[in-house]
């Protein structure tokens, strides 16, 4: 195909025979993600994707073949591990569209840019924002993090694109376990990491008395206080800040309130009490959320949401020349999306979500999410009911944490849960990752997975009791 030069098919009969082969092999990858656990990649597996290496013949044998069996794991029901989705059926379908279409939605009237404006929105109502605010895909919240961060700066310092910081000491606020994303923003946009505040915890959330008292002392040190990070699911244990007194103090001190709910945003679909852990989040300033985690479609698929649009653009918007707009044609069309972000070639994200909702519907959505909360509580009372173990924090949302040698000492039982960890990934078994509580590294299952089923909670802890009968 394409041999001649030219880089479109010279058969398309062909090249549809050969395109109904990859999607029959994708569909059937899905099909029996259960039967797909993680495996080592084999040694000799970079070699072969060399480029211009091997006969180019068969391209679909060589996907189906080389690529699709040495996935990273996260499309099986038992894997838990860090905060991965599982990949939709409804990807397969988007991921044609897209490259039918090839959209660049950084501006310009077509539909792709339509279609994210209409996602965003049910995204803004889902999470109770007001109706006005603006949002703009990300490849996650990383990206979204920084969007917002810088949102909040130019508000702070009206001239900053044009004058910089200066000698202004920016400070910025968050909770002892606020996840690296934050750092990594801040530094990156040369705010620096010394002035990122962790304020200490009380029952979990980010205790205000004490953030008030560090706003008076930064303050009267000359610092400019800017913006208060709460967290709608801790990375670590799934914990939720109190965004109601969050936003009630961002108010009172004049500070820009942003949510890193990059998984946790989405209890504001699940049912009672689950739901009631974002109460607040549509108080934020700015919101950053995934889908690609806990709404399970495939990566990667970010958005940053904000509560002021004019703010939101403030931050970004920059038209030369060469972009100028138009009432009509295909300049034409508002907004363009190069203007509330930093990218101008940007893909169509918004349609994988799209698909997703149209064809399953946001209440099976809302069933999974709410599914995943009751599974992950269902772990820790079998944790608590087993010889050994012990859950190292009651499970609040959709992560549970324990350890599985409770009566070693934090050494032995750091040893043995990191063994196990192993372990059970090299089998096949199930994928937990580990975290650190107390000094001790526990089993952490972080359960953002539509494919798991209440008997996956009770296998994998068999599975860890038995590896532990073993060490």
């Amino acid at each position: 195909m394409g041999k001649n030069g030219i880089l479109d098919p010279d058969d398309w009969g062909a090249f549809r025979v050969e395109a109904r082969r990859m999607l029959d092999a994708a569909i059937s990858q899905m099909q029996v993600a259960r039967d797909r656990p993680w495996q080592p990649v084999p040694e000799d597996l970079e070699a072969r994707y060399a480029i211009g290496q091997a006969d180019q013949g068969d391209l679909v044998a060589r996907l189906v073949e080389e690529v699709l069996p040495h996935h990273g794991g996260n499309i099986h029901p038992r894997f838990w591990g860090w905060v991965q989705g599982t990949g939709l059926a409804s990807d397969l379908i988007a991921g044609m569209a897209t490259a039918a279409v090839n959209a660049n939605c950084g501006g310009r009237d077509h539909g792709a840019n339509r279609m994210e404006r209409a996602v965003i929105d049910w995204t803004r109502q889902a999470m109770g924002f007001a109706e006005g605010a603006s949002g703009v895909f990300t490849s996650g919240t990383s990206q979204a993090t920084v969007l917002a961060f810088q949102a909040a700066r130019v508000r702070a310092v009206p001239d900053l694109r044009q004058s910089g910081q200066g000698d202004r000491r920016l400070t910025a606020y968050a909770g002892a376990g606020v996840h690296n994303a934050t750092l990594k923003a801040l530094e990156l946009l040369g705010i620096g990491s010394q002035n990122l505040r962790r304020v200490p915890l009380r029952d979990g959330q980010m205790d205000p008395q004490a953030l008030r008292a560090m706003l008076a002392e930064d303050r009267a040190a000359g610092a400019m206080p800017f913006l208060i990070v709460g967290t709608a699911g801790s990375v670590d244990l799934g914990l939720f800040d109190d965004l109601n007194a969050l936003a009630d103090l961002a108010v009172a001190e004049g500070l820009w309130l942003h949510v890193d709910g990059a998984f946790g945003a989405w209890t504001r679909l699940a049912e009672p009490p689950w739901r009631g852990l974002s109460d607040g989040i549509e108080r934020a300033d700015s919101l950053a959320l995934d889908f690609h985690k806990w709404m399970y479609v495939g990566y990667d698929c970010g958005l940053v949401l904000m509560r002021d649009a004019a703010a939101h653009r403030a931050a970004f918007a920059a038209r030369p020349s060469y972009l100028a707009g138009a009432e009509a044609g295909l300049a034409g069309g508002e907004p363009w999306f190069c203007d509330y972000g930093i990218d101008l070639s940007r893909g169509n994200r918004a349609i994988k979500v799209w698909c997703a909702l149209e064809m399953f519907g946001a209440a099976a959505f809302a069933a999974a999410i709410t599914d995943n909360c009751r599974q992950a509580a269902q772990m820790g009372v079998q944790v608590e009911a087993r010889d050994g173990f012990a859950l190292m924090h009651p499970v609040v949302s959709n992560i549970c944490v324990f350890t599985a040698a409770a009566e070693e000492t934090p050494e032995r039982q750091s040893q043995i849960n990191t063994q196990i960890a192993m372990a059970l990934q090299l089998t096949g078994s199930a994928v937990f990752s580990t975290t650190d509580v107390a000094g001790t590294t526990c089993l952490r299952a972080a359960i953002t997975n539509h494919r798991t089923r209440d008997e996956d909670i009770t296998a994998a802890l068999d599975a860890v009791q038995e590896m532990r009968l073993r060490i």
